[in-house]
């Protein structure tokens, strides 16, 4: 893909894992990958970008920075300041390990967090 097309936070297009700081340029949205998997079900297309972690059995989505700060939906963990998330290549789409469930584009790596806080609530058991 072009390189034109990944989110500035994204290039240069590697090949290897970062490590990136939450809160800059955007906060993570963690969640078991049990009930990640019915998030994605109810956000359908509404979802942005997603990263799973194959070993650790999580996904993470994407939102503006600070929009998601004072969720309090366990199993949910929030990603801001502070913190950091391993983000693989943009070219990596597939199992095993960290790789992108939905990959990013430069108009689509955010998820609306009001979207995500829904399908969160309505995942949960």
């Amino acid at each position: 893909m072009p390189n034109s097309d990944a989110p500035k936070w994204l290039r240069p297009l590697g090949q290897e894992v970062r490590m990136l700081p939450a809160g800059q340029w955007w906060d993570a949205v963690r969640v078991p990958l049990t009930t990640g998997t019915r998030i994605l079900e109810h956000l359908g297309p509404h979802t942005g970008a997603v990263i799973e972690d194959g070993y650790g059995g999580v996904l993470y989505w994407l939102v503006p920075p600070g929009d998601a700060a004072d969720w309090n939906l366990p199993p949910a963990r929030i990603l801001g300041p502070g913190s950091h998330l391993a983000v693989p290549p943009r070219h990596r789409t597939h199992a095993p390990g960290l790789h992108w469930r939905i990959p990013p584009t430069r108009t689509r790596h955010w998820t609306d967090p009001a979207h995500l806080h829904t399908a969160l609530r309505r995942a949960l058991p």
